[in-house]
């Protein structure tokens, strides 16, 4: 079968399309056909060994995949061949091999995908979805205000919609283009600023009446992640999650004062760690059924054939799109 290695640690011509063994499912597994792999910035850490774990060389990245099942395990049952399913690799502790024509997964992490939906916009409800998700489990955004950083990204798109269904009291949308914080807006913001101007937090504290903002949810990493405690109100709690903040972050005692004084927090989140089998498939399924019913809007920023993986990392980092970045083989 046609899959992309990484070939060794750096910039994204590190991925190469090869012809390699097709995958064997266990007796638990499933192996499925795919039809999209989903891109994520993890991906482009671990390319870069920049990230928690370090994958080993040469291997098949990607760890999220929508497609058909070809294949089951001699003790699976409940999946039939041929069905449309998700495969949830990643929340099972396998991070590689979706970048590929054929990928198995384990399958109590595998989940029904509705007609209504496309296998591109499956992949963008998955690793982006269930973060959205469970964020909002951890940090509920009723009657708050609301700071979203990376507001267009496919994170940050489907936490703007399913912080206004929960019925947020403002959403303030942070994004680095016009162009993406007028998207953010469509699909729901109430206002936006940009994250890459000088003192931006300022522009929050003044669109909140000076109070700045009860929830933030902050992906960006580096210094956006100072601005935003300066944008964060009293009692507020600020909400870091994303691969990006693992490569640099920096909090003195300054920052620490002003937790203190305020009655701050700051609260770490990784989906993976919440996962089990049935939580995946109870949520999954929600906003799988969310999406199908038209009462989320998914946005797929780029579809890239396997030959052009490189190219979807390079705009992943680039920040050249919104939405979801999916590669189809």
């Amino acid at each position: 079968m046609k899959a992309v290695q990484l070939i060794g640690f750096g910039g994204p011509d590190m991925l190469e399309l090869a012809e390699v063994p097709a995958p064997e499912p266990g007796p638990d597994e499933v192996l499925i056909r795919v039809k999209t792999c989903g891109v994520n910035f993890a991906e482009t850490a671990m390319r870069a060994d920049r990230y928690a774990i370090t994958p080993p060389v040469p291997s098949i990245p990607g760890s999220e995949v929508a497609g058909v099942v070809e294949r089951i395990g001699a003790n699976v049952a409940g999946i039939a061949i041929g069905q449309r399913v998700a495969g949830s690799a990643y929340a099972a502790g396998q991070l590689f091999g979706g970048y590929a024509e054929l990928m198995t997964c384990p399958a109590a992490y595998v989940t029904p995908i509705p007609d209504a939906l496309t296998f591109e916009e499956a992949v963008a409800l998955m690793v982006q979805g269930l973060t959205a998700w469970h964020l909002l489990d951890r940090a509920p955004a009723a009657g708050k205000r609301v700071l979203i950083s990376a507001a267009a990204g496919g994170v940050g798109n489907l936490l703007v919609q399913l912080a206004k269904r929960a019925d947020a009291a403002l959403i303030v949308a942070a994004a680095s283009t016009d162009d993406k914080r007028n998207f953010a807006l469509s699909i729901g913001a109430d206002v936006a600023v940009d994250y890459t101007a000088s003192g931006w937090s300022a522009g929050v504290r003044a669109l909140t009446d000076g109070q700045g903002a009860d929830i933030v949810f902050e992906s960006v990493g580096g210094t956006v992640v100072a601005e935003s405690l300066k944008a964060l109100a009293p009692l507020g709690q600020l909400v870091l999650y994303g691969s990006l903040n693992i490569l640099e972050f920096n909090m003195g005692v300054p920052e620490l004062l002003g937790l203190i004084f305020q009655n701050q927090s700051v609260t770490g989140f990784a989906t993976v760690p919440l996962m089990t089998a049935a939580s995946l498939q109870r949520s999954q399924a929600q906003i799988f059924a969310l999406a199908a019913a038209k009462e989320l809007k998914v946005t797929i920023g780029g579809v890239f054939p396997l030959d052009q993986a490189s190219e979807a990392h390079r705009a992943l980092e680039g920040r050249r799109t919104h939405g979801k970045l999916v590669l189809v083989p």
